[in-house]
């Protein structure tokens, strides 16, 4: 995905911008953004979290970026009030789809600020990855939950408002204009690795990463990533 991201960054260099703008919706403490700071964009957070932002702040500062990171506090059911439509060259909605009331129209709020020719870049939380995870933790009541709930929840407890899979992440981001360039997953295998294989050393910390990268384009296997990573294009002249 930082891969995705940084050639995300050159594309919009070669298109002629000179210093990409990124929006990152929901970014918290700025792992994101910092990173995507010194890559030389200039990155606005927004987030409706004051302690994050606060966080962001000394992040930034103690990357040396903080002149290129400016955090706003905001949601994004107010994103026309922070960011001007088609504003970004790189619009950023991680971790954010699962949590908000209405992800159709949030990512239309993101699609609506992202510049004719940018990306939005979405990170959301797997479906099938979940019942796996609580059918191997022997929670069969909950498994069954999520993967008959339309929204992928487990229950009335459950924190997020929605997990998806594979193919209701592409039918959003169609239904709102974008078109889906990447599906893949992010940490595909990490949820079902043995602890003691990352207890192996550098090596192999090395060979689980290239497995990885590899997992995540397999089709098969990005359906029970932990988390889905789409990257969607806002077609040139809309």
């Amino acid at each position: 995905m930082h891969r995705a991201l940084a050639a995300e960054v050159a594309a919009a260099r070669a298109r002629g911008v000179a210093i990409p703008r990124v929006l990152d919706v929901g970014g918290g403490s700025g792992a994101w953004a910092v990173a995507l700071a010194r890559l030389d964009c200039a990155v606005t957070v927004v987030d409706s979290s004051p302690d994050a932002l606060a966080a962001l702040h000394r992040r930034a500062r103690e990357a040396g970026v903080h002149e290129r990171v400016t955090p706003v506090q905001g949601d994004v059911d107010a994103l026309a009030d922070v960011v001007a439509p088609g504003g970004a060259d790189v619009v950023l909605g991680h971790g954010l789809l699962e949590v908000v009331d209405d992800a159709e129209r949030a990512l239309a709020a993101l699609a609506a600020a992202t510049a004719p020719g940018g990306a939005v870049s979405l990170l959301v939380a797997g479906r099938n990855a979940a019942v796996l995870g609580r059918v191997l933790a022997g929670r069969l009541g909950e498994a069954r939950a999520v993967l008959t709930d339309p929204q992928g929840r487990g229950g009335p407890d459950d924190p997020l408002r929605r997990r998806l899979d594979a193919a209701g992440l592409r039918e959003l981001v169609r239904r709102v204009g974008l078109v889906t360039e990447t599906l893949q997953g992010d940490g595909v295998l990490e949820g079902w690795v043995p602890g003691a294989v990352c207890d192996g050393g550098p090596a192999a910390v090395r060979s689980l990463a290239e497995l990885e990268s590899l997992a995540a384009a397999t089709p098969a296997l990005l359906e029970v990533a932990v988390r889905l990573h789409a990257l969607a294009r806002r077609p040139s002249g809309t």
